[in-house]
């Protein structure tokens, strides 16, 4: 990855050493080390998916196309209020495209309307309307945005306590573990930010798509060249007019899976025709059979485990593979997530809770109810292959990557705590993404660490919110390197799960918690590490985006407590089969039936963590052919051991008819076209966002289509799936 900026940087460092008498040594010994650390990074080179993004990459996306402008504002007082209502229910449906899409009119509006009106201090003035609304306001109301997302599976945590074991904390509780979980989430994504936001190998494909975005609805000409002077195409189309046209025709598309013709979300034709053959339906089913063949004519079921338009090629390949290997071979049996006694009936799980007992699993009761029993599909995704993906991870890491690794390491600002020069000096950090501005100190997210850290004590047992967040500390870096690079998050819900059962056997709310810290903290630290990205790439000052992020974890903190409470006391039948309009809370379940498991039951299904020897061995297996058998496959090289085995944690809620789909698409799309794709993504992710919210609103929440039926609306529903 050496850059002229890297060699630009080291002849700069080389003469300030060169200034002054005595110091030939240190100056030969500090550029010994410098050459050796440029070294290590050209060795990172050597990764397919880490290394740099091609100039098309990056000229897909919008990025350097515009040069830096750092006088610009971005820190104004219109981007808090525009942003307000992203962290009001119900408008936590829309998606974070979306709120940056409608913040423009409204911004561009205020531009226009709002006098300025403002104050000096220190130097500086603030105003009401500061000038043109520009590009980096509207990544900070993407940002803020993106930490009301943040929050939901504290929400579902929130869920799990209150309805399915029935105990109320207090908003005070709420509040706290809340804000716990997104600031430790938050101290980790900043204390570790040169290892997997800095370097530049690390693209974090989740940000493409909001910088072409921005690019698009700040700069309307069209770009016929590339950053590298070619011409990439004779079409001359604007980003924001494909983008209008996108939008436009995806929003009028979405009325008809959605209202007009259901059916074409769920379009299990094979089971129209059979739909009282059960053997039919188990395998051409979408909700309770395998999802054969992966048809579906629904935007929001093709992107229910993320958009596939961002993640790269070779990366959908292996999570294609793994869904045929499996869903459709290994276990064909009927997916599902609900938990069942010996004859299928529905497990009443307040039989086996003593809620007098500090809701502990009372076995008594349990052998004398009934043992639990969940689909095959659920164990083997949810359970076996977590824990496989879970140890193969570092074997992999360790095997594949750890030259390219250690290379970006000892380059980052955290080598100098561990490598020191030949003079005894700490090594030098010899390129800064963003060295216009000043960085964020890293203490400040140390406290922030600590802070986080007291909450938790002060809510949960002392060693237990300690032990939870070391486990999220260590498995941190590695997640956030395969996230960096794939768009893919690995899940380490089970490890938080297990080690709570074994550690605090039978106290079921102890595990919800310690999942809770464990686990979600970590997976919220990958979503502040990705706003770093984006700040980079967006040219957003450091000290801000702190700012901006500390103000969005409170507020979003505080909201989330609020929509949880309301929707569990004004939702009828909420979270039951029986809810209306599909509030069924279908991750809170699953979480719920994890708990219950690992926190009760557990040593039914200990037969499982033989898994974590298959994943540790996997790894070692596609080294050795890749090293010896088959060193010259470009195919079997890009063979990711923790992909093929973790994506499909998400299978359930999630079916095959989900990833199925979304491969179909992102294949297409990433391997035949790629200057609008991004562009693409982001209009889809808009249009369907906004008119999900305007159709439920208007129609479905008013009652107005309540007698709104027909063969389309009726006949995915009459069938065994």
């Amino acid at each position: 990855m050496a850059t002229s900026a890297d060699d630009d940087k080291a002849s700069s460092v080389k003469e300030k050493e060169g200034s002054g008498s005595g110091q030939s040594e240190s100056r030969e010994s500090k550029s010994d080390w410098e050459d050796a650390v440029l070294q290590e990074r050209r060795k990172s080179d050597s990764l397919d998916e880490s290394s740099a993004p091609s100039a098309d990459i990056l000229f897909a996306a919008g990025i350097g196309l515009k040069e830096d402008d750092p006088t610009l504002p971005c820190l104004t007082i219109r981007i808090g209020v525009n942003t307000l209502y992203t962290f009001r229910f119900p408008s936590i449906t829309l998606s974070q495209s979306a709120i940056q899409f409608l913040a423009y009119p409204l911004s561009k509006g205020w531009e226009m309307v709002v006098p300025d009106w403002g104050f000096n201090f220190r130097g500086t003035r603030h105003s009401l309307n500061p000038g043109p609304f520009n590009y980096k306001e509207n990544i900070f109301i993407y940002i803020l945005a993106n930490l009301s997302f943040a929050t939901r599976l504290s929400a579902d945590a929130l869920t799990e306590q209150r309805h399915f074991y029935g105990l109320k904390a207090g908003w005070g509780f709420e509040l706290l573990i809340t804000l716990c979980t997104l600031g430790f989430g938050m101290a980790l994504a900043g204390i570790f930010r040169s290892l997997i936001a800095d370097p530049a190998g690390f693209v974090w494909p989740g940000v493409l798509s909001n910088t072409a975005f921005n690019h698009a609805l700040h700069s309307r000409k069209s770009d016929k060249e590339s950053v590298t002077g070619q011409v990439m195409s004779k079409w001359s189309m604007s980003r924001y007019r494909f983008f209008m046209i996108a939008f436009c025709a995806s929003f009028c598309w979405y009325w008809f899976p959605h209202l007009i013709f259901p059916a074409l979300g769920y379009f299990t034709f094979i089971c129209w025709i059979a739909p009282n053959n059960m053997v039919i339906n188990q395998v051409f089913g979408m909700k309770s059979g395998m999802g054969l063949p992966p048809i579906t004519f629904d935007g929001s079921q093709i992107t229910y485990i993320g958009s596939p338009l961002v993640v790269p090629a070779w990366a959908i390949l292996n999570i294609l593979a793994s869904l045929v290997f499996w869903i459709y071979i290994v276990p064909p049996s009927v997916p599902g997530q609900r938990h069942l006694r010996q004859h299928g009936q529905a497990y009443n799980v307040s039989r086996v809770i003593d809620k007098k007992l500090d809701f502990s699993f009372n076995h008594t009761k349990y052998e004398q109810y009934s043992p639990l029993y969940v689909p095959v599909t659920y164990t083997l995704n949810t359970f076996g292959l977590c824990f496989a993906t879970l140890s193969s991870l570092f074997v992999w890491l360790y095997l594949e990557k750890c030259e390219p690794i250690m290379g970006v390491a000892k380059a980052s600002s955290l080598g100098r705590l561990w490598w020191k020069s030949g003079n005894g000096e700490a090594a030098v950090t010899l390129r800064n993404p963003q060295s216009r501005y000043s960085a964020a100190p890293t203490w400040w997210y140390w406290v922030l660490a600590f802070v986080s850290l007291g909450m938790g004590i002060f809510c949960l047992r002392w060693h237990g919110a300690i032990f939870s967040l070391f486990i999220s500390l260590v498995f941190f870096v590695p997640l956030a390197w395969v996230y960096a690079t794939t768009n893919i998050k690995i899940k380490t819900e089970i490890l938080c799960r297990i080690t709570a059962g074994y550690v605090y056997e039978g106290k079921v709310l102890a595990n919800i918690w310690f999942f809770g810290l464990g686990f979600i903290s970590g997976i919220k630290g990958l979503a502040f590490a990705q706003d770093l990205k984006l700040g980079i790439y967006c040219n957003i000052p450091p000290r801000k985006l702190f700012l901006v992020q500390c103000v969005g974890m409170a507020v979003g903190g505080v909201t989330q407590v609020g929509v949880v409470n309301w929707a569990l006391e004004n939702i009828p039948n909420i979270c039951t089969n029986k809810a209306a309009n599909g509030f069924n809370c279908p991750f809170s379940r699953t979480h719920f039936n994890t708990s219950l498991i690992w926190g009760g039951v557990g040593l039914l299904y200990n037969g499982l963590l033989y898994f974590f020897l298959l994943g540790a061995l996997l790894p070692v297996a596609v080294w050795g052919l890749k090293r010896f058998a088959l060193p010259r496959s470009r195919w079997f090289t890009k063979v990711h051991v923790p992909l093929f085995l973790g994506d499909l944690n998400f299978i359930p809620p999630a079916t095959g008819t989900n990833h199925g789909s979304w491969a179909i698409v992102g294949l297409i799309f990433g391997l035949y076209w790629q200057r609008y794709n991004f562009v693409l993504d982001s209009a889809l992710d808009c249009s369907l966002a906004i008119a999900g919210v305007f159709i439920f609103f208007t129609l479905f929440y008013t009652g107005a289509v309540d007698k709104f039926s027909w063969w389309g609306t009726e006949v995915y529903k009459n069938t065994c799936d």
